[in-house]
């Protein structure tokens, strides 16, 4: 709760995005020479031998094929809103009130302020508890749930040439400045494995 006008979304003292947009950093990225993307192909373990490493940043229990059951999660359904002048004025608005179905609204030009749109598009977010079929967003780790974690941890450790990256391959809530940083950590981790010969861990950070 504030109580100024304070419309940042986070309450970090430097904030920022890609000047372009992360669309265009990824992009940026995935035309690599190096890097070959496949759409519509999902992951399985026997595809682990065509590699000499996997970096996995899928969901930690969908690699197991839920094993020992489904770890929770929370899942978004988006309401497109569109319109030809401002919509609320600023780039997040937060909707706490039980009685409004949707958490916050985001009007996304408010984040590019150097730009200039007459129209706007913006999302209204709705959160729901994730089901199968559903894309994974948030992580819920609760104390009651530990053990099932656990076990996916504890065996997601004893793994050789793969390492578990990301929201998902983690299972931890994660703002995207962290990710970008722990993606260049890991990144130090494996050349520096090459470089000294050494075994790359199943993860890179603690879990």
């Amino acid at each position: 709760v504030r109580f100024n006008y304070n419309d940042n979304y986070f309450n970090h003292k430097f904030q920022g995005i890609p000047k372009f947009g992360y669309t265009q950093m990824v992009k940026s990225i995935v035309e690599h020479e190096n890097i070959a993307v496949e759409l519509c192909r999902s992951f399985t373990q026997e595809m682990r031998t065509d590699y000499d490493h996997v970096f996995f940043s899928g969901a930690l229990d969908a690699f197991y094929s839920c094993q020992y059951g489904r770890l929770e999660y929370r899942t978004l359904d988006f309401k497109k809103i569109i319109c030809q002048s401002d919509y609320q004025g600023c780039a997040v608005m937060n909707y706490c009130s039980i009685d409004t179905p949707y958490t916050r609204i985001t009007e996304h030009k408010y984040f590019s302020p150097w730009e200039r749109h007459e129209a706007s598009i913006c999302y209204q977010e709705y959160s729901r508890e994730c089901e199968a079929g559903d894309i994974p967003y948030y992580p819920v780790r609760r104390a009651d749930k530990m053990d099932l974690l656990n076990k996916y941890l504890s065996r997601a450790k004893k793994e050789k040439n793969i390492t578990f990256i990301g929201r998902l391959g983690t299972y931890r809530y994660l703002d995207m400045d962290i990710t970008i940083a722990e993606a260049l950590q890991t990144a130090d981790v494996y050349l520096t494995s090459l470089y000294e010969q050494k075994e790359m861990p199943a993860f890179t950070v603690t879990v």
